[in-house]
């Protein structure tokens, strides 16, 4: 929690795959703002701008907030999904009495797939190369 202009800013950190979000939650109207562009803008399917707003309607505080959000890494799906889990975060900070909601919809719990590593031998990571007998 940090204090801006006599508005008071609460920040959180949201991760999926490779992607990493850094969220500030203003008291405002309810505009999200994405690397300095509007939802809208940001994401062209409707399935990633629901993602981003689910912790925000599972706690009925789409109209009170302002998000601004810098995102980095991976894609579209993976940064949809850390927006949303830095934006649950920082609204469990704001009020504390969301966490039950939150952790319900499991909005809180962080997100452990990752992209498996290539091994040694194979073509990605269990792909193997074709095998033939003669």
């Amino acid at each position: 929690m940090a204090k801006k202009s006599d508005k008071i800013v609460y920040l959180g950190t949201g991760r999926r795959k490779k992607s990493i979000a850094r969220v500030r939650l203003i008291e405002g109207k309810g505009a999200i703002s994405i690397n300095g562009k509007t939802l809208d803008e940001y994401f062209g399917t409707e399935v990633l701008k629901v993602i981003v707003k689910q912790p925000l309607v599972a706690t009925n505080t789409l109209d009170k907030y302002d998000i601004i959000c810098k995102v980095t890494g991976g894609g579209f799906t993976g940064q949809a999904g850390a927006i949303r889990h830095g934006i649950a975060r920082a609204l469990n900070l704001a009020n504390s009495e969301f966490r039950s909601t939150l952790k319900s919809a499991g909005f809180l719990t962080r997100d452990p797939r990752m992209k498996e590593r290539k091994k040694y031998g194979l073509k990605k990571a269990r792909k193997a190369p074709q095998f033939s007998k003669r």
